[in-house]
């Protein structure tokens, strides 16, 4: 019987904390919505925290983030270093909306210096639907799981319509050629996507045609066209 009681007990302690962990959840969610209302149009830039990056991808990221300063463009990254701080600082140097949005992990990083608004999340999935949510089009660079992470879950709310179409860039043709054969090659070959699906991404070297590309993109979209991402 005691053990059954220990059962009972490691059961309603379970349920109660799970409770609380509802509220923790709801209150990132209200807290995130708050936070960034007004954000009517930003782009969020996403890639690796790491410094094995070649030196030019940061001065790319770097770039982009002016250029969409200049075109009245917010910019949304994770808040942290390498690419991230890259994208904040253009942004930032620009006289533009520079926005952060951190996780808290283990191994929590420093927010870089470049926003001008910082907000902190516990929950992946919470941050996630804000930056689906204000994000006008993801821009990728090359990083590890949690950039691909970001990266597929755009493309399968995408593919399923469960968002509002935007386009997504990848940059850096060299670093992405192995995942963009796999993609035109086995996934499409064996139909597990569909015959369109590949084109839901544009590579691309060059960042400073991307400002000029989404709204390009967003134009055909709001006309009822098939909107793929503007060649860069």
């Amino acid at each position: 019987m005691a053990a059954r009681r220990g059962e009972r007990e490691y059961v309603t302690d379970a349920l109660a904390e799970n409770g609380w962990h509802m509220f923790r959840i709801l209150g990132e969610f209200a807290a995130g919505f708050e936070a960034l209302a007004g954000v009517e149009r930003a782009v969020a830039v996403f890639g690796s925290a790491r410094d094995g990056l070649r030196p030019a991808y940061y001065r790319a990221a770097e770039a982009l983030g002016a250029a969409l300063a200049k075109a009245g463009y917010a910019v949304l990254t994770g808040g942290g270093p390498g690419i991230m701080e890259a994208a904040n600082k253009g942004a930032f140097e620009a006289g533009g909306e520079s926005i952060g949005l951190s996780i808290y992990t283990p191994h929590e990083q420093a927010p870089n210096p470049y926003q001008t608004r910082a907000l902190s999340f516990r929950y992946f999935f919470v941050r996630k639907v804000m930056l689906v949510t204000y994000a006008s089009a993801f821009v990728v660079f090359p990083g590890g799981y949690g950039t691909l992470d970001e990266l597929f879950e755009a493309l399968t709310l995408i593919q399923t319509l469960k968002v509002r179409p935007f386009p997504i860039y990848l940059v850096g043709s060299e670093f992405w050629k192995g995942l963009m054969d796999w993609i035109t090659g086995p996934l499409a070959a064996q139909g597990t996507i569909g015959a369109d699906d590949p084109r839901l991404v544009r590579v691309v070297d060059d960042v400073q045609g991307i400002p000029a590309g989404i709204e390009a993109y967003h134009r055909r979209a709001d006309h009822g066209g098939f909107a793929v991402p503007e060649e860069a």
